[in-house]
């Protein structure tokens, strides 16, 4: 079975940084996109990086300059370097994969991890 399991959130000042990992189960699979989305209450959930397998990112606006996403292929982990946080990046974190067996396409969530940036 597929997990994704992430490690790294927690409580920080404005200004401060955090580092998100999340890393996906070994499998017979491919990875492909791999991304990072957030949920702050009473919000859906929105992208915040994205990242492909020849490691091609995008970001939200929001975050542009900020953060930044990478991956380490030999090891299905991706990362998020959080720096200059400000208490609007409050939320809880998701990792996204993207599989492939074949032909076959899944997508995958960890469980979330909150991001509480507060003085």
């Amino acid at each position: 079975q597929v997990q994704l399991v992430e490690s790294g959130g927690g409580s920080v000042q404005p200004g401060g940084s955090l580092r998100l990992s999340c890393s996906v189960s070994r499998g017979k699979f491919s990875i492909n996109d791999m991304g990072w989305y957030r949920q702050a209450p009473g919000n859906q959930r929105e992208l915040v990086a994205r990242i492909t397998s020849s490691r091609s990112t995008n970001y939200a606006d929001s975050v542009k300059g900020r953060f930044t996403i990478s991956r380490d292929n030999a090891k299905n982990t991706v990362y998020l370097e959080m720096n200059n946080l400000r208490p609007e990046d409050t939320a809880v974190y998701y990792c996204n994969a993207d599989l492939q067996w074949g032909k076959k396409f899944s997508s995958y969530w960890g469980q979330g991890t909150q991001v509480t940036v507060s003085s």
